[in-house]
C-alpha cells in the first residue's frame, strides 16, 4: 500500500504557476492588449494567430461531439431517456433564454443607456450593416430546422455544423443501442478512439495562449480601447447585467440544485479565459464537455445538453438583443410602447432560434429582430457595430456559464449526477482524474448491459 501511495503522489502534484493553462492565457491576454494599444498596426496583424487557433479547435469539435454522444447513448439501456433528456434540456433552454430576454429589456428601460444621444436615423450608414441584414433574412425557423438534417451522413464532419453532427451522433448512438451485442464491438472501438481524440484536445489547448494573444491584440489594435468609451454606458450596462444574471439568476438555480455558481465559475476558469481571449465560445467546447463529465454529469447527458445549448441556450446573446434594440430606439429618440416592447420580445424569442449556430449570431439575430419590428430602424445597428466585438466576449462568457449550469441541472433532474464527484470537482479536491480519460463514464454505463 505504501508503494502505491508513493507512486500516485506525483500525479496530483501542483504544476508551477507558469505552466498552468489559465495563467498562460491570462498573461497572453494582457500582452495582447498592451501590443494592440501601443502598436495598433502590429496588433491588428496578429489576427491570423487567433483565427488559426480557433480553426484548430473547430477541427476537433465534430469528432468530440460524435464520439461523446454516440458512445453515451449506445451505453444507455433505456432509450426513452434520450428523448426525456432532450425534452428537459429544451424546457430549461426556453425558460432561461426567455428570462434573459426579459432581463435585458427591464434593465434597458431602467438604465436607458441610449438616452440623450439624439441621433437622426437618416444620418446613419446602413451600408455597414447590410451584410448582417441579408444574413438575417436567410435565417428563418424553417430554414434552420431543415439545415439540421445534413446532405450526407459524412457532410457534418466536413462542414463542422454542430447541430448536424449532433443529429447524426444521436441517430448512430440509438442504432448501436438497438442492435445490442452485435454493436458492442463498434461501441468499444469508438470508446477506444475517444482516448486519443481527447488527448489531441489537450495537445491543441497548449496553443491557447498564442490564440488568445493574437485575437486580443487584433481586437484592441483594430478597434482601440477608446472606441469603447464612446458607448461606455451601453457596454458597461451590458457587462453588469450579464454578471448579475449569472450571479443572481443562475446562482439561484445552482443553489436550488445543490452547488455554488461561484465555485462552478472557478472550476471552468480556463475555459472562460479562453473565451475572453478569443471571443469564441466554440474554442472552449471540447474541454467544457470534458469538465462536465469530470464534475459527475453522465456522458450521455453532457453529450446532448452542451452541444445543443451552444445553439439554443444563449443567455448572453438574448440579454444583448433586447438591450441593444432598446439602446438604438433611445439613441434615435423613438418611443416604444408596451405593446411594441412585447412584440420585440416575442420576435427576439423566435429569431434567436432561427439564427442559432450562425457565425456572428448575436448581430445577425438583432438584425432579424429589428427587421420585423418596424419601430426601430435596422440602420441603427451601425451605432453599436464598433463595440460589438467587445460585447461579443461578454455574450460568449455568459453563454458558457449558462451551458455549464444547464448540464449539471439536467443531469440532476435525470438522476445522472454523481453529487459526491461534483462536490470534489467544484471544491478542487486533489486527486481528481486528469481530463484525458473522458471515456471512463461511457465504459461504466455500458457495463450493466
Amino acid at each position: 500500500m505504501l508503494d502505491t501511495t508513493h507512486v500516485a503522489a506525483p500525479s496530483v502534484a501542483r504544476l508551477p504557476f507558469y505552466r498552468v493553462l489559465y495563467v498562460q492565457v491570462l498573461f497572453a491576454i494582457v500582452v495582447g492588449i498592451a501590443l494592440g494599444h501601443y502598436w495598433p498596426d502590429i496588433g491588428a496583424s496578429m489576427k491570423p494567430l487567433g483565427d488559426g487557433f480557433i480553426k484548430l479547435v473547430k477541427m476537433i469539435i465534430a469528432p468530440v461531439i460524435f464520439l461523446t454522444v454516440a458512445t453515451g447513448i449506445a451505453g444507455m439501456t433505456d432509450l426513452k431517456k434520450v428523448g426525456r433528456v432532450a425534452g428537459k434540456a429544451m424546457i430549461y433552454f426556453l425558460t432561461f433564454s426567455t428570462l434573459a430576454l426579459a432581463v435585458g429589456m427591464v434593465v434597458g428601460n431602467v438604465v436607458q443607456p441610449g438616452h440623450g444621444l439624439h441621433i437622426d436615423p437618416a444620418t446613419l450608414d446602413s451600408k455597414s450593416v447590410s451584410g448582417y441584414v441579408s444574413k438575417a433574412h436567410d435565417s428563418t425557423i424553417t430554414g434552420f430546422l431543415m439545415n439540421v438534417i445534413p446532405t450526407t451522413i459524412f457532410s457534418p464532419f466536413v462542414n463542422g455544423d454542430i447541430l448536424q453532427v449532433l443529429f447524426v451522433a444521436v441517430l448512430f448512438g440509438i442504432a448501436l443501442a438497438l442492435v445490442g451485442e452485435r454493436g458492442r464491438p463498434v461501441t468499444e472501438f469508438l470508446q477506444s478512439v475517444t482516448v486519443p481524440v481527447f488527448k489531441l484536445v489537450s495537445i491543441l489547448m497548449k496553443a491557447a495562449p498564442v490564440g488568445a494573444f493574437g485575437a486580443m491584440a487584433f481586437t484592441i489594435g483594430k478597434y482601440g480601447i477608446q472606441s469603447v468609451a464612446n458607448l461606455a454606458m451601453l457596454v458597461g450596462t451590458f457587462y453588469l447585467t450579464s454578471l448579475l444574471f449569472v450571479l443572481i439568476v443562475l446562482g439561484a438555480v445552482a443553489r436550488y440544485n445543490g452547488f455554488s455558481i461561484v465555485r462552478l465559475i472557478r472550476y471552468i476558469k480556463e475555459e472562460l479565459l479562453l473565451v475572453l481571449g478569443t471571443s469564441s465560445s466554440e474554442a472552449a467546447l471540447p474541454t467544457l464537455m470534458q469538465k462536465m463529465e469530470r464534475a459527475g454529469c453522465a456522458k450521455s447527458v453532457v453529450g446532448l445538453v452542451v452541444p445543443t445549448g451552444y445553439s439554443f441556450n444563449l443567455d448572453g446573446t438574448n440579454i444583448y438583443m433586447t438591450m441593444a434594440a432598446l439602446f438604438i430606439a433611445q439613441a434615435c429618440d423613438i418611443p416604444l410602447s408596451f405593446g411594441d416592447q412585447i412584440l420585440l420580445l416575442l420576435v427576439a424569442m423566435l429569431s434567436s432560434k432561427g439564427a442559432a449556430g450562425v457565425t456572428g449570431a448575436g448581430f445577425i439575430t438583432l438584425a432579424a429582430t429589428l427587421a420585423v419590428v418596424p419601430s426601430v430602424p435596422v440602420a441603427g445597428m451601425a451605432l453599436i457595430l464598433g463595440v460589438d466585438r467587445f460585447m461579443s466576449e461578454c455574450r460568449a462568457l455568459t453563454n458558457l456559464v449558462g451551458n455549464a449550469t444547464a448540464a449539471i441541472v439536467v443531469a440532476r433532474w435525470e438522476g445522472e449526477l454523481d453529487k459526491a464527484q461534483l462536490k470534489r470537482a467544484l471544491s478542487g479536491t486533489p486527486g481528481e482524474p486528469e481530463p484525458v480519460p473522458a471515456v471512463q463514464p461511457a465504459v461504466r454505463e455500458a457495463e450493466p448491459a
